[in-house]
């Protein structure tokens, strides 16, 4: 069989509870893929959705979404581009305190060798081995 698409509702349900039906469903889901027995293609905007919303609507803290989503990320049956830069992303959103985005952003930017970014925001000055750089106005 094909892998299907996961969707952030999938996971939302799984993570939150709000709903023990579909919570239950997503869990038995999700147990299938990490047996190996169905497999599922997401996107980089489902796992940033999810983060988003467990951090901002349901005021989860940022070591429990990493606890939470990198498991999931992980499981042998999901299939995700750059699947290897999560770890990375999800210890630099918890240790140095910026948005998921901008620590996806700077992971992906060390696994290409990148050292430099350029960017007016400062959160990249949170990491060791990136140096942000803004841009200059071309002299008149």
């Amino acid at each position: 069989m094909p892998p299907r698409f996961l969707d952030t509702a999938i996971l939302l349900r799984y993570f939150t509870r709000d709903d023990e039906e579909k919570a239950r469903r997503a869990l038995a889901l999700l147990t299938r893929v990490e047996r190996g027995e169905e497999r599922v293609v997401t996107s980089h905007a489902v796992i940033f959705e999810t983060v988003y919303t467990l951090q901002r609507s349901y005021k989860v803290p940022r070591e429990r979404i990493s606890a939470l989503v990198a498991p999931i990320v992980a499981l042998r049956g999901v299939q995700l581009p750059e699947k290897a830069v999560y770890e990375a992303a999800f210890a630099l959103y918890v240790g140095r305190n910026i948005s998921f985005a901008d620590a996806f952003n700077a992971a992906y930017m060390q696994a290409l060798g990148l050292t430099e970014v350029y960017s007016w925001d400062t959160g990249f000055d949170r990491i060791a081995g990136l140096a942000r750089v803004e841009p200059v106005a071309e002299a008149e």
